[in-house]
């Protein structure tokens, strides 16, 4: 886990911190964890898979439309890289 400190935080905002996190019950770092997390990772964020699901659903594609792929994939395996 990685250390994060942030130094000069005005009082009032540190104070308003302590606030929030006794009314969630939570230590003020655990606090500053939760709103640092909700900000980088918002609940609305858009999911690839979800996206391209929805994107395939709308154009009525079906697992048959995909099954081409399986037909034309090379089914040999992957060689490993060499750094020579």
């Amino acid at each position: 886990m990685a250390i994060l400190t942030v130094r000069n935080v005005p009082d009032e905002v540190h104070r308003a911190l302590r606030v929030r996190a006794a009314m969630h019950g939570r230590s003020t770092e655990a606090e500053v964890r939760e709103i640092l997390e909700s900000a980088v990772k918002p609940e609305q964020r858009v999911r690839m898979g979800d996206a391209l699901a929805e994107l395939g659903w709308r154009l009525g594609l079906t697992n048959d439309d995909f099954a081409v792929f399986d037909e034309v994939r090379d089914k040999a395996p992957a060689q490993p890289v060499r750094f020579e």
